[in-house]
């Protein structure tokens, strides 16, 4: 209780203190939203208080500082890229419940030598492949206790914990569901009335970069284990009544947003809504003849991340209601004249580097409406750059608080904050480099 409060006392006082300098350069109310979202950040990061109270805390905030209304702030707890999460929980809650994720892990690991290096590669491609559809904050609980049993050497445990934490954030961003961050960037371009992409098109956008860094980071950890040991012992049962009925109803739904995503010009899609696709395919397995899921099965839905979300399309609108976001666009705009390259990779870094310290879901939320005047203001490519700088939040590697799947490897008892930050920060490069050359020499192109 005493650590609580003094997480909170802490929070409070850095959060007057921003004002305090805030107020130097910004309008008061300006400046008031600069300390209060320092406020929430310390908070996320610190943990004195459950991730869900301090998510529902701009509506108590916000109204009494006159920042927005009650009824401003509200309606961004119920945005409908919210109910697509819903949807991807329930399907996450299935697969977990039928321990269809067994299955599949084991299937992979299957195709793979039984050897370190091939364990390794073979951890960072399940990891990655399940969450991208899966929370990678639940890919990651479900496969370390798993990884752990594969050898009794430490420090080759240590490099397959690594790997799945590791790929769990590289997989996450395939597809628009796969980590919060991604559902901000879509949620705002919703918002800000922006033509959206298609699960399609991100998945061939993203898909390839993604690849690149399974190898980089399954390249970089089995370096030096060639003659570690390892006890290959899992194995793939028949799959069950039960199993095959979740994997009818995923395979369904990829084929549906595969048949549902325009190809333009030539094919316009079903014109159906992916939210409510996603939201309907949670729902069906309530529904007879799957009957997988209870009611009572919803408890497992981590409603503060719903509530995450929330804050995080309060904190945009709050930005453009008090003018901050320009006010900080124009701080930035001072290096809008660097060559694209430069400017894309300045941002790459920024975020990647920044997403260290703080929740992701935190600093995509705050940063992205800047992204977005300042593209707007300079006739930028709006999508690219708030692209590049969603994916970069979740490629940080170097600290267990950087990112959910880093924390549970830390809590595995296995990694040290040291050995996490010396892979970290090749791979942090690594990301860097190389989601600044597929945004310049491909999406730009694309988008």
């Amino acid at each position: 209780m005493a650590k609580d409060l003094k997480g909170i006392v802490f929070a409070s006082a850095v959060g007057i203190v921003f004002y305090l300098v805030a107020m130097l350069f910004l309008q008061q109310q300006q400046a008031i939203l600069a300390g209060l979202l320092v406020v929430l950040v310390c908070l996320w990061s610190n943990q004195a208080l459950p991730l869900g109270v301090v998510s529902l805390l701009p509506i108590v905030l916000f109204p009494s500082f006159d920042i927005l209304s009650t009824n401003q702030v509200t309606p961004n707890y119920a945005k409908s890229i919210i109910f697509l999460f819903l949807g991807g929980f329930l399907l996450a809650i299935a697969v977990e419940k039928t321990a269809l994720h067994k299955y599949i892990s084991a299937k992979i690991l299957q195709l793979f030598p039984a050897t370190a290096s091939g364990m390794i590669f073979s951890l960072v491609i399940t990891s990655g492949l399940l969450s991208s559809f899966l929370s990678n904050t639940t890919t990651t609980l479900l496969l370390v206790p798993m990884a752990i049993f594969l050898t009794d050497d430490n420090q080759l445990k240590m490099r397959f914990v690594l790997a799945i934490a590791y790929g769990a954030s590289i997989g996450g961003v395939i597809t628009p569901i796969g980590t919060p961050p991604n559902l901000i960037l879509f949620g705002l371009l919703d918002q800000y009335q922006i033509e959206s992409m298609p699960f399609l098109q991100w998945m061939t956008l993203v898909l390839p970069l993604a690849l690149m860094m399974f190898v980089a980071v399954a390249f970089i950890l089995s370096r030096g284990c060639q003659h570690m040991e390892i006890s290959h012992d899992i194995n793939a049962q028949p799959l069950n009544r039960n199993q095959q009925k979740v994997l009818l109803v995923l395979c369904g739904l990829i084929v549906l947003l595969f048949i549902n995503a325009p190809i333009k010009p030539y094919y316009s899609g079903l014109g159906l809504n992916e939210k409510g696709i996603l939201l309907a395919s949670g729902l069906l397995l309530f529904f007879p003849p799957f009957n997988i899921l209870q009611w009572g099965d919803s408890k497992k839905v981590p409603y503060e991340i719903m509530f995450l979300f929330g804050a995080g399309f309060s904190i945009a609108m709050a930005f453009s209601q008090t003018g901050l976001d320009k006010e900080l666009a124009g701080v930035i705009e001072e290096f809008i004249n660097l060559p694209a390259f430069v400017l894309i990779i300045s941002i790459a870094a920024l975020v990647t580097f920044a997403t260290e310290m703080t929740s992701n879901t935190a600093l995509v939320s705050m940063l992205l409406p800047v992204i977005l005047a300042v593209c707007q203001n300079n006739n930028l490519d709006v999508r690219l750059f708030m692209m590049v700088a969603t994916i970069c939040s979740s490629y940080a590697f170097m600290l267990p608080i950087a990112t959910a799947p880093n924390a549970i490897a830390m809590s595995s008892g296995i990694v040290s904050i040291k050995t996490m930050a010396r892979y970290g920060v090749l791979l942090n490069f690594t990301a860097i480099l190389l989601t600044s050359f597929f945004a310049y020499f491909l999406w730009q192109s694309v988008l």
